[in-house]
Order: C-alpha cells, then sequence, then structure tokens
C-alpha cells in the first residue's frame, strides 16, 4: 500500500517488544508493592556467602588479580572462535586450516609470554 512504512512482517516483532517492556515493569511493580519493607541488622549486612564479613569492605585487591581475570577472558574468548571452525572443518579446505594454525601459534605465544612475565602467579 502507498503511503505505509511499516511492514506488517514488523508486527509480531514489535508486539513481543511491548510485552517484554510490560512484563519487566510489572514484574517491577508487583516487586515493590509486595516486599518486605521491614529491615534488619542482618539484611541490611554485605553479603558474603553467609560468612560474617571482616574487614572494611573497600579493600583494595591486587592487580595481579585483574591481569588474570583479563587473561582468562581473552583466552577463552579465543577458544570459543576456534569452536565453530572446528565444527565446519571438513568443508573449508587447507586455507582456512592454515590460518587455524597460525591463529593458535599467535595465542600459544602470547600465552608463553604471559608466563614469562609471571603473570600467572599470584604472590
Amino acid at each position: 500500500m502507498p503511503g505505509t512504512y511499516l511492514p506488517s512482517e514488523y508486527l509480531p516483532v514489535l508486539i513481543f517488544i511491548l510485552v517484554a517492556i510490560a512484563f519487566g515493569i510489572g514484574a517491577l511493580l508487583i516487586g515493590t508493592v509486595f516486599r518486605l519493607k521491614k529491615q534488619y541488622f542482618e539484611k541490611l549486612m554485605p553479603y558474603e556467602s553467609g560468612i560474617t564479613p571482616k574487614g572494611e569492605p573497600r579493600y583494595r585487591f591486587s592487580i595481579r588479580f585483574y591481569i588474570i581475570a583479563m587473561l582468562f577472558v581473552i583466552f577463552d574468548v579465543e577458544a570459543i572462535f576456534i569452536y565453530p571452525w572446528a565444527v565446519v572443518f571438513d568443508k573449508i579446505g587447507m586455507y582456512a586450516f592454515i590460518e587455524m594454525v597460525i591463529f593458535i601459534v599467535i595465542l600459544f605465544i602470547g600465552y608463553i609470554y604471559a608466563w614469562r612475565k609471571d603473570a600467572f602467579q599470584w604472590d
């Protein structure tokens, strides 16, 4: 139809988005109405696996903690890239195999570099 700029195929998507927004707002409103409002000491304490907290909650972590966390994320994401390649390995040919070998070698060099710099030590 001339003058209609919203294709009818997008109507279910629009309805889904509206239902999702209504569900989110509704859940927040129901939680606000029915939650317990009485505050007590245990409820106001920081949660630490049921153990009574010791010391100040604003403890400074060592930079090594963040380095190991970043290395874990980097190597984990790199491993995720290998899975789709392995699924279609028989269809992609020798060129893709050589690319993956180069990728794994670069990843291994990064691992050796981090190991040599003692990035995996907790001291």
